[in-house]
């Protein structure tokens, strides 16, 4: 009885991965066809990957600038989130002060308001720094978009939850030992925290990557689009090329499925909160 059920196990997991896979081997498999044939519900490899891969190179959306544009803000996001975000966790958490809980409980709030209610004020903050002297970070420039992703309030409650299973013993040694307050986090917290740094990495990363909404309000340059508005622009023609837009979204895929591969490890022992 004991094997009857553990191969019903197995059978219903069987089935409920290639289900969750097929979308993705039907994308693999439409990258090798003409766009008629993926309308017509081709399901086998055929031999148009070169062209369609060429397609993609010289389409008029500049998908490599793209790639581009979207790896700095990816990038220079991740690093600026998981320094910021991770100090305040941090302080947080190790420091006592009468009024803390009750700054987080606000912090935690802004949660629950919706992006779409943002995005008029951070337009209008945006567009007012275009004539001012930080109008680096104005509207229509890639770090429109980094600024308001740096510091969450998401980020600051996962550090600050995987902090308290971080020994304040260490610190308080530390600190008689001579040390500072951000050398202790750099010098002890951050090397013993890597798990839930790699865990926030996926997480900052890809929801960068990934970000479609903002961009498409605050990137109004064609040099600056991302890759999700560069996607979104080979698709809203009357006549797609379905074959290019599926090379292209293979290629978006590689950089967050090797950051994810190589980190998963670190990513499922930093969700469980291990501190080492």
């Amino acid at each position: 009885m004991r094997k009857v059920s553990s191969g019903l196990k197995y059978v219903f997991l069987s089935l409920v991965s290639i289900i969750s896979l097929f979308p993705f081997l039907w994308m693999l498999i439409s990258t090798t066809n003409k766009a008629v044939d993926i309308n017509a519900g081709k399901f086998k490899i055929g031999a148009e990957l070169a062209t369609n891969f060429q397609n993609m190179l010289i389409n008029d959306v500049d998908f490599l600038n793209s790639l581009k544009n979207s790896a700095i803000i990816a990038i220079i996001t991740t690093i600026f989130a998981l320094i910021i975000s991770s100090a305040a966790g941090y302080g947080f958490e190790i420091f006592q002060s009468k009024r803390k809980e009750l700054i987080f409980n606000i912090l935690l709030l802004s949660m629950m308001v919706p992006f779409s209610a943002l995005m008029i004020p951070l337009y209008t903050m945006f567009s007012k720094l275009n004539a001012t002297p930080l109008r680096v970070i104005g509207l229509d420039s890639l770090f429109s978009v980094i600024v308001p992703s740096i510091c969450t309030a998401f980020l600051i409650f996962f550090f600050r939850q995987n902090i308290k299973s971080f020994p304040k013993d260490l610190v308080e040694a530390a600190r008689i030992d001579g040390l500072n307050e951000w050398q202790i986090f750099f010098k002890i917290y951050m090397p013993a925290a890597k798990n839930t740094y790699a865990a926030a990495a996926i997480i900052t990363f890809m929801n960068s990557w990934n970000n479609y909404l903002w961009p498409l309000v605050s990137l109004q340059s064609p040099s600056n689009r991302t890759v999700p508005l560069a996607l979104s622009i080979m698709g809203g023609g009357y006549t797609p090329d379905y074959g290019m837009m599926m090379t292209s979204i293979v290629v978006a895929t590689i950089p967050t499925a090797i950051i994810f591969f190589v980190l998963q490890r670190q990513f499922v022992q930093g969700m469980l909160g291990a501190v080492k």
